[in-house]
């Protein structure tokens, strides 16, 4: 048996040194860009591309609410239901970055979609529930978060209100799917014993309600359906009325702040099991505010309850962001001097020249405590 050597020059094999040389006429034809550019306008879901997704369909949920029907690059490396991605759409120019839970298990068309809901002054999710269009690219991140069913059942309460149904649903889905013959029972649902407390506004301010009606009378799970106008505010001290089992189940809960705050302290009082998943920080009082100095040589005044990165933006910088949550460390940049307070909590970071050396801060959860300077 003989092996035929492919001649080499230098010890580089010939079709790697023309490949190169291709690969240098290409970069020299398309200066100042790269061949990759051209490629992303043609094939920008294509693999070894940035992770994208191309917008197919737009389904409205209620008057400021829609699904969103994405099919992610060929990259794409799936999800657990209950999970979110971070979303990249630019909007008048910006790239903005926004976190969202995925609302379908595992589709078998590879599909994925999130639900959006428009909040007031919301940039970007009003932008996506009311102009964006099918056929639109966009940016993507991997699924991550731990906000997920575990894979061997039990019994479970999801207490969820307003959009914070999105990962809930996501996970009922994937255990009940819904067909045209009505829902379906899989094995994997049979060990999962499932009560639904979902708090609205109103029945047609409800994302979702007509999922959970249908799984509710198919006897998928059992769902407990509370309306503000309606019932009032849900007192969560008055839980256990609403399902007698309470302390046999353990508990998921997404919402407000406030409401995950209360389930929280009650779960706690009572030596319940409670995992949750919060959307939207909290914020505590504002402080006095300051004066934000930037290295470009921008100067603001700002109040104590403005995030830096908002107040920023609105003055026409362009600023790194992502989830707008102070999860990601999409937004994080040093802080020279000065002192900023987390809106969260309260707390304040300062930093001395000489002494601490630059500090980095999330923009997105810190407003000024005094005057401050940051490094952008």
């Amino acid at each position: 048996m003989s092996t035929t050597l492919e001649p080499q020059v230098g010890g580089t094999p010939r079709s790697r040194r023309l490949g190169d040389h291709l690969v240098r006429v290409a970069e020299a034809a398309t200066t100042p860009y790269l061949p990759a550019d051209f490629l992303d306008l043609f094939a920008p879901l294509r693999s070894g591309a940035d992770l994208r997704g191309r917008i197919e369909s737009i389904h409205p949920e209620t008057a400021d609410a829609a699904t969103i029907v994405i099919r992610p690059g060929a990259d794409w490396a799936g999800h657990v239901p209950g999970q979110y991605l971070r979303i990249g759409i630019d909007v008048d120019g910006v790239r903005q970055w926004r976190a969202y839970s995925l609302t379908h298990g595992p589709r078998r068309d590879g599909r994925i979609s999130i639900t959006v809901k428009a909040v007031p002054e919301g940039l970007v999710s009003n932008h996506l529930v009311h102009e964006a269009r099918p056929g639109t690219v966009v940016h993507l991140e991997q699924a991550a978060g731990e906000f997920v069913l575990p894979p061997a059942g039990g019994k479970f309460l999801m207490v969820t209100a307003g959009s914070g149904i999105t990962p809930v649903i996501g996970m009922l889905r994937n255990l009940f799917p819904s067909t045209d013959e009505g829902v379906l029972r899989l094995p994997r649902s049979a060990m999962h014993d499932i009560v639904v407390v979902h708090v609205a506004p109103s029945h047609p301010h409800s994302i979702f309600i007509r999922d959970l009606e249908a799984l509710d009378a198919a006897g998928a799970i059992r769902l407990v359906a509370r309306y503000d106008d309606e019932h009032g505010v849900l007192d969560v001290d008055h839980l256990a009325d609403l399902v007698p089992d309470l302390a046999e189940r353990a508990t998921l809960a997404c919402g407000p702040a406030g409401l995950l705050d209360a389930l929280a302290a009650h779960h706690d009082v009572h030596g319940l099991s409670l995992t949750t998943e919060q959307f939207r920080t909290a914020r505590v009082e504002p402080g006095d505010g300051g004066t934000v100095s930037f290295a470009s040589g921008t100067t603001l005044e700002l109040d104590g309850a403005t995030p830096i990165l908002d107040a920023a933006e609105s003055a026409g910088m362009l600023m790194p962001s992502g989830c707008r949550m102070g999860i990601c460390m999409g937004c994080v940049l040093p802080l020279r001097e000065g002192s900023v307070r987390d809106l969260r909590n309260g707390a304040i970071t300062t930093a001395v020249p000489g002494e601490s050396g630059a500090i980095k801060v999330q923009t997105c959860i810190n407003a000024a405590a005094g005057p401050c300077h940051i490094d952008h």
